[in-house]
C-alpha cells in the first residue's frame, strides 16, 4: 500500500471516530436513568433478542502515562481499588434486575486505566462474579487490555481461567528517551516477555498498541519499533495518533510542545507505518487498525461482518451494550447512556438502587438513517444505494444531496469510487474514512457540531 503523503496532509483536519453517531458531545443530562431504565425494559419484549456485549471500565493505574487521553485514575491504595469492585458488582445486580436470564453475553471486554492494575485475586473474584451473571456464549470474545508493567503471569493466568481470550497490550514506542518523555518506561524484553507468556497460556488474540507524533519521536527511531513489532509478530497492530490537548488533559502540559515531531514529521512516520505493515503481510483494515490475513477482523473485513461501538472496531455485530464503571457508555438500538464521571457520584447513585446514568441520547429518525450509513462507511467502506434506499425507505440522492457534492473532491484525491449505484472507498480513503463518514454526518452539515476533537491523521 503506498500513501500519498499530500493527500494525508489536505486532509489533516479534527473530526470524529465515530464510535457512535451522534458523537458523546451531543449526549445530554435531560437523559436520566430513568429513561435508560425505562428503554431496557421496553426493548425486552420478542423471540429474538440480541445477544449482550458487556464492558468493565477499570480505571485505576500505578503511574502516569503523559500522553494519556483516557477516564483513567491514578492510586495505589488498594482499599480504593476494593471499593470500586464492590460498586461493580452492585451495578451488574442492578441491571440484572431488567435482564432476562435467557439472553446470552457474545462479547466481554475490560478496558481502561489498567484492568491488571488489579491484583489475581481481584481478577478471579470479579470475573467469577459476571460469569454467574451472565450465561456467555459458547466461543464469545472476551479480550482484555494489559500493562507489562507490574503484570506477572499469574495475572494472566487468572484472566485464563476466568474465560478471556483475548488480550490487548500498549507499546507506543521500543525508543528509551521517547518512553522516558511521557513517563512510560516499558523495554522491548519486558513486551517479549509478556507476549511470550500470552502465547504459552494460549489465549486466542493478541493486539499491540503503537502511536506516532509523541515526543522526540524520529523517522529512522519508529521504523527500528516497527521491525521490532513486526518480528514479534502479534495478530493485530493498532497505530494511534497521539493528540496533544493539554487544555482538555491537563497531564498532556508535562509534554513540552517543542518536543513533539512537527505535522510533516508526524505524516512521515504514519507513512511508513502503513508502507511497513502491508509490506510484511498485515492487512489494512481502515483508519489506524491492521491484522493478520486470517485473523478474525480481516475475515469480518472481506465478509462485511464488522461492526464498531466504543471499544472500537468489533467482529460481534448488533449485540446490546451494557457498559459498567465510571464514565462507561451502553448503548440500545435507540439509545445511548454515559455513567458518572466520579467514583462520589457513582457509589451516591448505586447507594440509593438507581442506575449511575449521568447523560444520554435518544436517537430520532435522521440519526437512525445517517448513523447506519455512517457505520456501513466505516466497517464495510462501500455503500450499496438500492439497497440502503430499500431498507432505510429513502431517495439517498436526495436525502443526502449536501454530502454528495462535497464527495466530489474526495473522487479527484482517489479515496472514492462513485457510480449510479454504489460508493466504494479505496484503500487511501480507508485511511481517511473519518473524513469520508464526516460528510454524511448531519450535525456537521447542519453547523450544529461545535466540539473539540483529535485530528484525523
Amino acid at each position: 500500500m503506498i500513501i500519498n503523503a499530500d493527500i494525508l496532509k489536505k486532509y489533516d483536519v479534527p473530526g470524529p471516530r465515530y464510535t457512535s453517531y451522534p458523537t458523546a458531545p451531543h449526549f445530554d443530562e435531560s437523559f436520566t436513568h430513568k429513561s435508560f431504565a425505562d428503554e431496557i425494559v421496553r426493548t425486552q419484549n420478542g423471540n429474538s433478542l440480541p445477544n449482550l456485549s458487556l464492558y468493565f471500565h477499570l480505571p485505576f493505574c500505578d503511574t502516569l502515562c503523559y500522553f494519556c487521553g483516557c477516564n483513567m485514575l491514578i492510586t495505589r491504595d488498594r482499599n480504593r481499588v476494593k471499593k470500586y469492585i464492590s460498586y461493580l458488582l452492585k451495578e451488574i445486580d442492578l441491571l440484572k434486575k431488567y435482564i432476562p436470564l435467557t439472553r446470552k453475553v457474545a462479547q466481554l471486554h475490560w478496558g481502561g486505566g489498567t484492568p491488571t492494575h488489579l491484583t489475581p485475586e481481584e481478577i478471579e473474584y470479579l470475573i467469577s462474579y459476571i460469569n454467574n451473571s451472565f450465561e456467555f456464549n459458547a466461543g464469545s470474545e472476551n479480550g482484555c487490555e494489559i500493562d507489562p508493567r507490574g503484570l506477572t503471569k499469574e495475572h494472566l493466568i487468572a484472566l485464563k481461567e476466568g474465560g478471556f481470550n483475548r488480550i490487548s497490550m500498549g507499546v507506543q514506542d521500543f525508543d528509551e528517551q521517547v518512553q522516558k518523555s511521557v513517563n512510560r518506561i516499558q523495554p522491548e524484553e519486558m513486551t517479549r516477555e509478556v507476549v511470550g507468556w500470552v502465547r504459552e497460556l494460549g489465549f486466542l488474540s493478541i493486539n499491540l498498541d503503537l502511536m506516532y507524533g509523541l515526543p522526540f519521536q524520529s523517522l529512522n527511531g519508529f521504523q527500528k519499533t516497527l521491525d521490532a513489532t513486526i518480528d514479534i509478530s502479534p495478530d493485530r497492530i493498532a497505530v494511534f495518533n497521539y493528540a496533544h490537548v493539554p487544555w482538555m488533559k491537563k497531564h498532556q502540559a508535562l509534554i513540552h510542545p517543542e518536543n513533539l515531531p512537527t505535522p510533516e514529521e508526524k505524516l512521515d512516520i504514519l507513512k511508513l507505518t502503513i508502507e511497513k505493515l502491508t509490506s510484511a503481510g498485515y492487512v489494512f483494515i481502515g483508519m489506524d487498525h491492521f491484522a493478520k490475513p486470517d485473523d478474525e477482523m480481516a475475515v469480518a473485513l472481506r465478509e462485511k461482518k464488522m461492526y464498531r461501538n466504543f471499544q472500537g472496531y468489533s467482529t460481534n455485530a448488533g449485540c446490546d451494550l451494557f457498559a459498567f464503571g465510571i464514565t462507561a457508555i451502553s448503548q440500545l438500538e435507540n439509545i445511548y447512556a454515559q455513567n458518572y464521571k466520579t467514583e462520589k457520584e457513582y457509589f451516591t447513585a448505586l447507594d440509593s438502587s438507581t442506575l449511575p446514568t449521568w447523560k444520554g441520547y435518544r436517537l430520532n429518525d435522521d440519526d437512525q438513517i445517517r448513523r447506519f450509513v455512517i457505520m456501513k462507511l466505516m466497517c464495510d467502506f462501500e455503500l450499496n444505494i438500492p439497497k440502503i434506499e430499500d431498507e432505510l425507505k429513502i431517495y439517498f440522492n436526495k436525502y443526502f444531496n449536501w454530502g454528495l457534492k462535497n464527495l466530489e473532491k474526495m473522487v479527484d484525491d482517489d479515496l472514492l469510487v462513485i457510480n449510479s449505484d454504489s460508493i466504494q472507498v479505496t484503500e487511501m480513503g480507508r485511511l481517511l474514512i473519518r473524513n469520508i463518514a464526516m460528510i454524511f454526518d448531519g450535525y456537521i452539515e447542519r453547523h450544529e457540531d461545535k466540539a473539540k476533537y483529535s485530528r484525523t491523521v
